[in-house]
């Protein structure tokens, strides 16, 4: 069990290097919770990033949303008419990055 995890590993590193390279270990955990949240269909606003106290303080989180952003691997959008409060939306090339995450999984454990 652990060469497989071993494996998952090595793949994922090398599927950092090349998709998110330009966003540190910080922003990936916040994009982990935006992804998770954004599947099971509570989609986090800003505000409730900020407040995540167990990921980084509110002034980090919100420099690490700016880099997101700017790595075009979230978009802020609005619900209805009211345009005070923004959604974390992964985007496309956020789901292609955790598709190939799934992609690496499958490949180590088959490799078992």
């Amino acid at each position: 069990m652990i060469k497989t995890y071993l494996r998952f590993l090595s793949l994922v590193q090398a599927l950092d290097s090349a998709s998110v390279s330009d966003v540190d270990e910080t922003s990936r955990h916040l994009l982990q919770l935006i992804v998770l949240k954004h599947a099971q269909g509570h989609a986090l606003t800003v505000t409730d990033a900020m407040a995540m106290a167990s990921v980084a303080s509110p002034a980090t989180i919100h420099r690490k949303l700016d880099a997101l952003r700017e790595a075009g691997l979230i978009t802020q959008t609005f619900e209805g008419k009211n345009r005070r409060t923004k959604y974390l939306v992964p985007t496309d090339a956020a789901n292609a990055y955790f598709s190939k995450l799934g992609q690496a999984m499958n490949e180590a454990a088959s490799l078992s």
